[in-house]
């Protein structure tokens, strides 16, 4: 995940990967503060400590920019739910890991979770369709797992799928606003039972 940049005087030289990091870490510190319309290229920059120029060198607008910030915290979703389901062949443990990486991922650092599921943005086309891709990548993640130990066809573990990782985001986000009056292990272990109740009812077939 990007981490937020360390202060630094303007004309600070580093290599440029070292560089775009700070300039992500800049950006989703803006965005995520003041949403996609509202930021300016003129604050991030500042925020970097760096020149237009320089941020433009990196980042050839304010879109690509959040972009690229999007497609890092979405792949690292994603990443995170594959690890998930691969870290045990126990389908029960697999859900409520598979649920503590969603609350993992909407409790991090620097709430990178906005960019992905409450942009302002999601009417733009690139960002609608990499919103959309990281949901279909985790739903059929799962649905994978569920078509390969039960008698459903494709289309109703997908269908299954894109449940699962519906509840899990939208419980993850309406625990992180309730600031606390359930705890986290609370909050993952309470969705999934739910999410086993229902899912482990399903007969296995291996």
């Amino acid at each position: 995940m990007t981490a937020t940049p360390d202060a630094r005087p303007r004309g600070t030289r580093l290599p440029r990967l070292a560089r775009r990091r700070q300039l992500l870490g800049a950006a989703q510190e803006v965005f995520v503060a003041q949403g996609y319309h509202a930021a300016a290229m003129d604050e991030i920059a500042e925020r970097a400590g760096v020149s237009k120029p320089v941020l433009y060198q990196h980042f050839p607008g304010k879109l690509e920019l959040y972009l690229a910030l999007l497609d890092e915290h979405a792949e690292g979703l994603v990443q995170q739910l594959r690890d998930a389901l691969a870290s045990t062949p126990d389908n029960k443990l697999r859900v409520q890991r598979a649920i503590e990486a969603f609350y993992d991922f909407v409790a991090g650092e620097g709430e990178a979770y906005r960019l992905v599921f409450e942009s302002d943005l999601r009417n733009v086309a690139a960002v609608r369709a990499r919103v959309d891709r990281t949901n279909q990548q985790c739903a059929e993640m799962i649905a994978q797992v569920i078509q390969e130990d039960t008698g459903v066809s494709s289309d109703e573990a997908h269908l299954l799928g894109m449940g699962l990782v519906g509840m899990a985001e939208v419980s993850a986000r309406y625990w992180l606003s309730q600031r606390g009056k359930i705890s986290k292990d609370q909050a993952e272990h309470l969705i999934a039972r739910l999410q086993w109740r229902g899912i482990g009812g399903f007969p296995r077939t291996t």
